[in-house]
């Protein structure tokens, strides 16, 4: 075959000048795009990147000392639509020369048909996914805002999404879309603080407040730098007329704090004590329980009176409030002389008739108006009495004269000592010190001080001080949190932290150990309702006046009434306070804070000794649970992950029966103008059902709702207080 060389030459010539000729071109282009469109190019970079952005971490959870949850931020939804999303528009003149919004009338035609052919399946789902509205109703209102071309339109009227009711929800048509701009879904994404075991330890777990992620109190706050966790960062870049996201650092989620608290005995100690304010109408009630060897606060439990009658967790007393204690402090006062070698417990005091003339006040014991006294004791019956008298005898005598001596020893015994705990507002014991020249002070301050009074200690100081008794003299720092998880597995675990090696001589600490042993066990001790017919019990019961506003001698004064100790007294596990303070007519630590502290004791001890119930288990059995009366589809969710059957549906609330290895669920008729029946519900249901109409919830007691204050059917009254009885 012959080749035309002439013709093959001139293509090749043709295609080598065009090369070059774009060559020439893009480093032309190149150079004026670096040199004089530099500015340019360099603005519509900038214009390109958005500002940076935060990526939010998740919060960790605080769990239990078994490692159940007790607060954990729990995602919930509004959802919206933009019925103009993805609709080109752009600004006409109108006649009155204002510029006007014109969108592209195709695109709104295809909207338009993309909603009517979908709305009636969108309109059912959103009935199944929220019963609170017909998909009658549903559709409706979707269509109204389609019509009204709505930029923000709610989904589900005044309804917040859960997590399994938003999954089910982008399971619908066009909500399914994975193009937002075309479904126009626009999500509202809020992170609230959960307490799945409501009011226990609320107030020594804190609270969240501001955005959902600032701490305000408790364990959120003292340890928020290991929840929040680091937060990433990411930012949004427009490529070829695309925006992207992206993630310059991943966020960091943060730890798990696995807190002392025990589920169990914290409602064991809520419910005995809860019982007690209401039956003495007290204004306020504290325990505190601890194990003695490690410090470790098993139980935290603070209940204020509401004007409603009822008690709350609003402040952390046991940690914050500053008090006379009482009584109780009357074992330091004695632990002091009998370490400091001023008595023995063989020395006697004469209490005479039960009144004595302390410097020109009357020093008085609680029996010196109906049996005249104790007259001439022993240092034990000083405690075992509680008699003020004996005991301000006895500190007066020794300590008048170098009074800084006996304030010094209390520090030295740990009942001064401040605990240095993480919580912000936790108050340091107030015990004074008298100055050089005494002006701080007068005759009486030793004598009432040694009782008691004329000091402030909070609670949990006062527990620290009997734990060390119970722990062979080593004070412990009380301990709220054991150590921190990630993914499931512990990272770090606080040590038990040593305040004090030995609070006072050994010989001091068996005879203070002794003496609390016959406060409770003797019969002539004060403390004998705290005992128990199973263990023994040791302690010390506590009375004091609390100053009214016009001081103790103006006003309608209170008592706080205390019993604080430990058990089992040969071997002691744990140490636990109970305090109330109430303007009964009647006040007696070891009367009414005595059985609080023995009920507590025996509930806990019996929880250690129960037979395995796994050995009676039938293992052909299937078993069913017990469903509460409430959200049909949230229990039918749960069912349904256990693998177990279940019939009905359809609708928001519900009863639910067993039959056979099924669970049927019956709806309950509900309206938004008449109050619901919650009878059965738990409190999470109730407190949903009745707060959605407008009404204001207030819980009393666990469990299933017996009673409603308001009852089911009656008109709506926003606004009104609905009180719900659990049991």
């Amino acid at each position: 075959m012959k080749f035309d060389k002439k013709y093959i030459n001139t293509r090749i010539t043709v295609i080598v000048v065009i090369a070059a000729l774009l060559m020439v071109a893009i480093v032309t282009r190149a150079v004026i795009t670096a040199t004089a469109q530099n500015e340019k190019w360099k603005k519509l970079g900038a214009v390109s990147v958005s500002d940076t952005m935060e990526l939010k971490p998740n919060r960790g959870n605080i769990l239990s000392a078994d490692g159940q949850l007790m607060a954990s931020s729990l995602p919930d939804y509004k959802v919206y639509v933009d019925f103009l999303a993805g609709i080109e528009s752009i600004d006409s003149i109108g006649q009155n020369k204002e510029k006007i919004k014109v969108y592209n009338s195709e695109q709104l035609a295809k909207k338009d048909t993309m909603w009517w052919d979908n709305i009636d399946s969108i309109s059912i789902g959103l009935e199944k996914i929220c019963p609170r509205y017909t998909s009658k109703e549903y559709k409706e209102q979707l269509l109204k805002g389609l019509a009204e071309r709505k930029r923000y339109w709610e989904v589900c009227p005044h309804v917040v999404l859960n997590f399994i009711q938003y999954n089910e929800l982008i399971k619908l048509p066009i909500f399914n879309m994975k193009n937002r701009n075309r479904s126009g879904m626009v999500v509202e994404l809020r992170n609230n603080r959960n307490k799945p075991f409501g009011s226990l330890a609320k107030r020594t777990l804190g609270e969240m407040y501001g955005a959902k992620d600032s701490a305000r109190s408790g364990l959120e706050l003292a340890y928020d730098s290991l929840l929040r966790g680091e937060p990433g960062k990411k930012h949004r870049k427009k490529v070829l007329s695309k925006y992207l996201s992206i993630i310059d650092k991943e966020p960091v989620d943060g730890y798990d704090l696995v807190s002392t608290i025990d589920v169990s005995m914290q409602d064991i100690c809520e419910s005995a004590l809860r019982e007690k304010l209401h039956e003495l109408e007290a204004s306020m009630g504290v325990v505190v329980l601890m194990e003695v060897k490690t410090g470790d606060v098993k139980a935290i439990v603070n209940l204020v009176r509401y004007d409603d009658g009822n008690y709350y967790e609003a402040q952390n007393f046991a940690l914050a409030a500053l008090m006379e204690p009482g009584s109780t402090f009357k074992t330091a006062s004695i632990m002091v002389a009998l370490d400091d070698g001023y008595i023995t417990v063989n020395d006697w005091v004469d209490t005479g008739n039960g009144i004595c003339n302390m410097y020109g006040a009357k020093m008085k014991d609680h029996n010196w108006a109906t049996r005249g006294g104790y007259g001439p004791i022993d240092v034990p019956h000083t405690l075992m009495y509680s008699s003020n008298v004996g005991v301000s005898k006895l500190i007066d005598k020794h300590y008048h004269h170098q009074p800084h001596k006996f304030v010094e020893g209390l520090r030295r015994v740990g009942i001064g000592t401040p605990l240095g705990l993480p919580f912000n507002g936790a108050a340091d014991p107030v015990i004074r010190m008298p100055k050089e020249d005494k002006s701080n002070w007068s005759n009486t301050a030793l004598a009432w001080m040694s009782i008691g009074y004329e000091t402030q200690i909070p609670p949990i100081s006062t527990v620290a001080f009997y734990n060390a008794i119970a722990n062979g003299g080593k004070m412990v720092r009380p301990r709220f949190v054991k150590g921190i998880e990630k993914n499931g597995e512990m990272v770090d675990e606080f040590p038990v932290e040593v305040i004090k090696s030995s609070i006072c001589k050994q010989s001091t600490l068996e005879d203070i150990q002794n003496i609390l042993y016959r406060v409770v066990n003797d019969k002539e001790g004060l403390g004998k309702r705290a005992g128990n017919p199973y263990f023994h019990v040791s302690g010390k019961t506590g009375t004091a006046q609390v100053a009214g506003k016009g001081g103790y001698k103006g006003g309608q004064n209170e008592h706080l009434v205390s019993f604080c100790g430990y058990y089992p007294s040969e071997e002691p596990k744990y140490s636990c306070i109970v305090a109330i303070r109430h303007s009964y007519y009647v006040a007696s630590g070891g009367g009414q804070a005595g059985p609080v502290f023995s009920k507590i004791a025996q509930r806990i001890y019996s929880k250690n000794v129960t037979t395995d119930l796994n050995l009676a288990k039938d293992s052909m059995a299937v078993p069913v649970p017990s469903v509460k009366t409430g959200n049909v589809m949230a229990a039918r969710y749960v069912l349904d992950e256990l693998g177990l059957k279940s019939k009905g549906g359809g609708y928001e609330w519900g009863t639910a029966s067993i039959n056979g290895d099924s669970v049927n669920f019956h709806p309950l008729q509900t309206s938004d103008q008449t109050v619901p029946n919650v009878m059965g519900m738990g409190a999470r249901d109730a407190a949903y059902a009745l707060g959605s109409r407008g009404l204001k919830v207030r819980m009393k007691g666990r469990g299933k709702v017996v009673h409603q204050s308001i009852a089911g059917g009656s008109r709506v009254v926003k606004g009104q207080t609905v009180l719900i009885e659990m049991n």
